[in-house]
């Protein structure tokens, strides 16, 4: 028997977990056997908690570099922990740039990932003459002039249920591409000027998919593309390269997910 089959056969009670994570140093949420990630690290703290390996299921996969304020796992654990004082055990055994911010008891059938109604993120350009040292980490740096209405006007296209093939990088799984929008805009933060969010939130997501977003909608405000030519490629019509580049990873933070039986 696996090391997950004797985890699932011995537990019984399940956790959801919300975390926080600076993604700069993690190869992504996944376990990969290139690097450190978030669901190993997750892991091995869990294992120093309750004494056992349990695995961790997440919300979804974060790529290499990107960062959550939300992320949703859920583990089942061999015995109780107050859900206000999982945090703090955790915490304790786990490094600097992840945290536990809140844990819940749910049913046994609740899924971190197959339960989810949608997510929410943020993509942060630093648009201005020079770069923020402060916040190297959490944001891309564009320079010139970018026309944020223009980029708001035109992130109205993506909404609603749409064909997002060249919005795909290449590599990812061989899924469908139409994927459902419930909101997309731009704006510049509030007491921040210089910072432009690029806020996206949709049923699902392709690889790469808002990362390639948030490069077309720059290319929009930089006067390279149009609506027009965006939702020319909404409707199937387009390729990958007909978008817009593929922003850093670093700018990118999972912001919340939504479930329906599972409030903070």
């Amino acid at each position: 028997m696996s090391e997950e089959a004797k985890a699932a056969n011995t537990a019984d009670i399940r956790i959801a977990l919300l975390t926080e994570y600076d993604g700069t140093d993690f190869v992504g949420f996944q376990r990969q056997d290139n690097g450190r990630s978030v669901q190993q690290t997750l892991e091995e703290a869990v294992e120093k908690v309750y004494g056992r390996f349990c695995r961790i299921y997440g919300c979804s996969r974060t790529d290499s570099g990107v960062h959550a304020k939300g992320h949703i796992s859920h583990v089942d654990v061999p015995f109780p922990i107050p859900a206000d004082k999982i945090p703090l055990a955790l915490n304790a055994v786990l490094p600097e740039d992840l945290v536990v911010k809140a844990a819940k008891e749910m049913p046994d059938t609740f899924h971190a990932r197959f339960d989810t109604h949608g997510k929410r993120y943020c993509y942060r350009v630093r648009n201005a003459k020079v770069p923020s040292a402060v916040n190297r980490r959490t944001e891309a740096f564009v320079p010139g002039v970018l026309n944020v209405e223009a980029m708001n006007e035109a992130a109205q296209a993506f909404v609603g249920t749409h064909d997002f093939s060249a919005f795909r990088a290449q590599g990812g799984p061989d899924i469908t591409p139409i994927r459902t929008m419930k909101s997309v805009y731009v704006k510049r933060a509030e007491g921040d000027p210089d910072l432009i969010e690029i806020t996206v939130i949709g049923e699902s997501f392709l690889y790469n998919m808002v990362r390639i977003m948030a490069g077309t909608l720059v290319y929009v405000g930089q006067g390279k593309m149009t609506k027009q030519e965006i939702e020319k490629l909404l409707a199937g019509d387009g390729v990958r390269k007909e978008a817009g580049k593929t922003m850093p990873a670093k700018g990118l933070t999972l912001e919340e997910v939504f479930y329906e039986n599972l409030k903070w």
